[in-house]
């Protein structure tokens, strides 16, 4: 059954294919079921895979297909080959899974748009490109991957394009991850240059065996760090993330929840060995820029006011504490919150799409209120995602951030303490997005008053295409977190399954403070949960403290304008320094060169006249020149 694994990436790509040649002709809504099966038998042949590799012992899961023979170049031989194993099967299902549901979802949101068929070509490009990332044997086919996500990425959130907003948002996207993409080639010179492959596997097993020094796996690690901050919008580069919200709501929850932004989070996973071959201090980076990133955009999310854009902040912060895990050592727990943020959030942006579908496609959290009397559904599903990433147990979210912060403990005190006040803010500002738009007055109302001359503005339900997927969505939201329960190294299911990818990283914190006194620290999360909770309520429920919100906070900071005037005031006129030297001493020098060679060829070339008697010349003064040299250099001597 492992040999299914080329049928996963193949059948979106098919669904893509059958768009862009019949995707007008099929139109709303068969072009938008079709992606949607592509998809679901994506899924589906994930399933088989997952079946037939779990019945096998775990030394013999991991199986490698090779397609062609890419790059058979010198020494450089680079197979396009798809890797079977743990991890890869794990990444496939929970992406081709979310996928299914966001495709459904858009098949009623994208209803009436009129590059309705194109939209979904798009969308299975992209899950096409993610499969490639996630399954690749080797950096070179994870790059193509990685590559097309970004592409794909540009397509969809300026998929609006005719909105300058969106049209700017797509551009800053694809600039702000070609930077990182910088790092993800030069790790992949340098791993090639050191070792003369780029498979995972020879890489990991050099590393392990003490083949590769620590300089240059420092030097790899770090390298491949700078990528996936671009890619998993991390500081300074997630700046792309927020305003990527201009896309379609699918698009949304399809980048921020399963697939493009998870993309650096399971390439450390994957070169975890390279991590653990690396200076110690390389793990500490990774782990403050985490936390950092974490805390830095929780303290954003407080003050906005953008239904998406709290979503999009909060995204930003969970791939934080996913980093925070990876620099800990916990590669099990950053996995763990990555699958059960996949559900949660996926939810969260989904339901938000529901609610801005059921708003006329407004969006701004002030203009709502009280939407769980007309929209329950929505308000129910929305609900159990917003428990779940506040951290309240049984949900799934509580269960993965804990996991992640016994580790933290165990590494690092202060980055600890870091993770807690971000676990209490996210519990506070998701609480305010949910008490803004689902309870108090309905703001909507005066809204659809003010503008009942032009129609009735009164929100509605979302039809049940979007429904379905939002209450599958919950459910993994409530129970997603069994995968992984803290009361027995029995219930460690996704740690076990892990296992042969990752290092059993629980025996690093075994018999420390933190393993000992977990259930304490269990404890201390809830009672964070619960106080970020209960500030939030009196804040925003019972107006019992006056409300804050920084323009500081709602501003991002100001570090989003600061580097817009960067870019736009030196950075342009660095820009426009490198073009002049580019134009005029580079190009000048070959330029100049050229028309060197050209004017003295001119002048030969009139010595080439044709005429036989001017070549006799020629060869007779010639012949009396060396005459004459030869009777002077004989006076001499």
């Amino acid at each position: 059954m492992l040999g299914l694994i080329w049928l996963i990436p193949l059948l979106p790509l098919a669904g893509a294919l059958v768009n862009l040649v019949f995707g007008r002709k099929l139109g709303d809504p068969r072009a938008g079921w079709v992606a949607t099966l592509a998809t679901a038998g994506s899924f589906l042949a994930t399933v088989i895979v997952y079946f037939g590799m779990l019945g096998l012992p775990a030394e013999e899961r991991n199986r490698v297909v090779t397609l062609f023979s890419w790059l058979p170049v010198g020494a450089l031989k680079v197979d396009f080959a798809l890797l079977a194993d743990p991890l890869s099967v794990l990444m496939a299902l929970f992406v081709t899974g979310i996928s299914t549901l966001i495709h459904l979802y858009a098949i009623g949101y994208m209803h009436g748009d009129a590059k309705f068929s194109k939209f979904f070509l798009y969308l299975n490009l992209f899950v096409f490109s993610m499969l490639v990332l996630v399954l690749g044997e080797n950096l070179l086919v994870t790059f193509l991957g990685w590559e097309g996500v970004g592409a794909c990425s540009y397509f969809l959130i300026s998929f609006w394009h005719t909105r300058n907003s969106a049209a700017v948002a797509g551009k800053k996207a694809f600039v702000t991850n070609r930077i990182g993409d910088f790092g993800v080639m030069t790790a992949m010179f340098l791993a090639f240059s050191s070792l003369g492959t780029l498979s995972y596997g020879a890489i990991n097993e050099s590393a392990q065996s003490g083949a590769l020094a620590p300089v240059t796996a420092t030097a790899i690690g770090l390298l491949l760090f700078v990528g996936a901050c671009g890619k998993s919008a991390q500081l300074p580069l997630y700046l792309w993330l927020p305003d990527a919200m201009e896309g379609p709501t699918p698009v949304s929850a399809l980048i921020h929840a399963a697939t493009m932004v998870t993309s650096g989070v399971f390439l450390m996973t994957r070169m975890s060995p390279i991590l653990h071959a690396s200076f110690p201090w390389a793990m500490t980076v990774i782990a403050v820029i985490g936390g950092a990133t974490a805390l830095f955009a929780a303290t954003v999310a407080v003050a906005q006011n953008d239904i998406k854009k709290v979503l999009a902040y909060s995204t930003v912060s969970q791939l934080g504490y996913m980093f925070l895990a990876v620099g800990s050592g916990a590669y099990v727990a950053a996995i763990f919150h990555m699958v059960t943020h996949a559900f949660f959030k996926a939810l969260l942006f989904l339901g938000s799409g529901s609610v801005i579908h059921g708003m006329h496609h407004e969006q701004d959290m002030r203009r709502m209120g009280a939407l769980r009397k007309v929209m329950p559904i929505t308000a129910f599903t929305f609900i159990i995602g917003w428990l779940a990433i506040a951290g309240v147990p049984p949900f799934a979210g509580f269960w993965s951030k804990d996991e992640i912060l016994l580790y933290v403990y165990a590494n690092n005190r202060g980055l600890y303490v870091v993770g807690l006040v971000t676990a209490l803010l996210t519990a506070y500002y998701m609480t305010r997005q949910v008490i803004m738009v689902f309870y108090g007055k309905a703001k909507w109302s005066d809204h659809s008053a003010e503008h009942g001359a032009h129609g009735d503005l009164t929100p509605r339900e979302s039809p049940r295409v979007m429904l379905v997927p939002l209450v599958v969505l919950a459910l993994l939201s409530t129970v997603g977190g069994a995968m992984q329960l803290p009361f027995s190294k029995n219930l460690h299911f996704l740690g076990s399954w892990l296992a042969p990818v990752v290092e059993e990283s629980e025996a690093q914190i075994h018999g420390t403070w933190a393993y000992q006194n977990k259930y304490l620290l269990l404890a201390v999360a809830i009672l964070v949960a619960f106080v970020g909770i209960v500030a939030s309520i009196a804040v925003y429920a019972k107006s019992l403290v006056r409300t804050v919100e920084p323009k500081i906070l709602e501003q991002a900071w100001y570090y989003d304008n600061a580097a817009s005037q960067v870019v736009s005031g030196p950075g342009a006129a660095s820009f426009n320094l490198i073009a002049w030297v580019d134009t005029n001493i580079v190009d000048g020098i070959v330029n100049g060169v050229g028309e060197l060679v050209r004017s003295l060829a001119g002048s030969l070339r009139r010595v080439q006249s044709g005429f036989v008697r001017a070549y006799a010349l020629l060869i007779s003064l010639g012949a009396v020149v060396m005459l004459a040299w030869f009777l002077v250099r004989g006076a001499m001597s």
